[in-house]
């Protein structure tokens, strides 16, 4: 199986783009973020015709997530367990039932529990987005380890855009970043803390080291200056991690017009040495 991530940053704007990059890799599923549309403008006719079946969750112009798979589709999730809610006038108003925004979409894809995840942004240390992100980590996490307990052995992904860089290997600049969202120490906290259930980043053993990034701003030249950040990770239960044979970042998704500020990160399992029958099959 080959599973990728990817923050498409508008699909709508991008599907052409995703479409030839689905058949040009080869991807048996691959889980968007920020697909930025509501379900019924999501063109799914498009995935369709590719052979894809989505599950999708989208509210308005923001957000939004998404998985495609051409190896199965199945027990479609809409958000996990006491996902936590944020309301843009949190701040000055006082909120009972916050909205459970479109950032977290589970579906079972060929023998492997895929959810593709949008983790809040934080905006700024002082923002109440900012907390909103640390609670939305904890529930995940919480989630996490009661996955792992319940089901051992059920080949599980979390993958999507963790809007976290959890080591300075992961950004251009340690400098730059002092003061900011992504490297906080609580950030990165809650980021172990998943690992630590036993989830695996299978990226990094396959591409060891500083300059690995998955994005880069739009503003400042920051891609041609090689100043990204590694913040879009697949992370891998114990029993999906024994069968990964290749992971990587397609930078070349970066580059020329119209291009999402995000690249792709792609992950191969070897389903086959795991004794499934039937092909992207894990």
């Amino acid at each position: 199986m080959r599973l990728a991530t990817w923050n498409v940053n508008s699909i709508r704007s991008r599907q052409d783009r995703v479409l030839a990059w689905l058949d040009r890799q080869d991807i048996d599923v691959v889980a968007l973020q920020e697909t930025k549309c509501r379900d019924d403008q999501f063109p799914f006719e498009r995935f369709a015709e590719a052979g894809y079946e989505v599950a999708h969750v989208g509210l308005n112009q923001w957000n939004g997530v998404a998985i495609a798979s051409r190896v199965g589709l199945e027990d479609v999730e809409i958000g996990f367990p006491d996902q936590p809610g944020f309301d843009r006038d949190a701040a000055d108003t006082l909120i009972t039932t916050p909205t459970v925004e479109a950032r977290a979409l589970g579906a079972t894809c060929g023998g492997v529990r895929v959810w593709s995840l949008y983790v809040p942004n934080g905006r700024a240390l002082t923002d109440p987005h900012y907390e909103y992100k640390l609670a939305w980590l904890a529930a995940l996490r919480d989630n996490a380890v009661r996955w792992l307990a319940d089901r051992p052995d059920t080949r599980t992904a979390l993958v999507g855009d963790w809007n976290i860089a959890p080591t300075d290997d992961d950004v251009w600049s340690t400098e730059f970043f002092t003061g900011k969202t992504h490297v906080s120490q609580p950030e990165r906290d809650a980021f172990e803390a998943i690992t630590a259930t036993g989830f695996t980043d299978v990226m990094r053993p396959y591409a060891p080291g500083p300059g690995v990034y998955t994005y880069w701003d739009y503003t400042q030249l920051r891609f041609p200056r090689k100043e990204g950040m590694r913040i879009d990770f697949i992370l891998a239960s114990p029993a999906l991690a024994a069968t990964v044979t290749d992971a990587g970042v397609d930078r070349e998704e970066r580059k020329g017009k119209g291009a999402s500020d995000h690249a792709p990160v792609i992950a191969e399992f070897d389903c086959a040495a795991s004794g499934e029958a039937g092909a992207g099959a894990c």
